[in-house]
């Protein structure tokens, strides 16, 4: 029963370890395409994108830890 908290602890961590590295690398993107002079659009598209990667990481944590509590 413990293994089992251990295991959706784990994957949830990771999740959110995934959402971190996206925003992380969304933030230095957005940074080098302010430096080249990218349109306010580009930088909007990039951000865009990967926050719906983080959003989907953490989506997906926390149906994860809902789904197997209620099972």
């Amino acid at each position: 029963m413990l293994s089992q908290y251990m295991v959706q602890i784990e994957a949830i961590g990771l999740d959110l370890f995934f959402a971190a590295i996206f925003f992380f690398i969304g933030m230095a993107i957005h940074d080098v395409l302010k430096q080249g002079n990218v349109p306010k659009f580009g930088r909007i598209i990039v951000w865009s994108v990967l926050f719906l990667g983080c959003a989907g990481f953490i989506a997906k944590g926390m149906i994860q830890l809902f789904w197997e509590g209620v099972g």
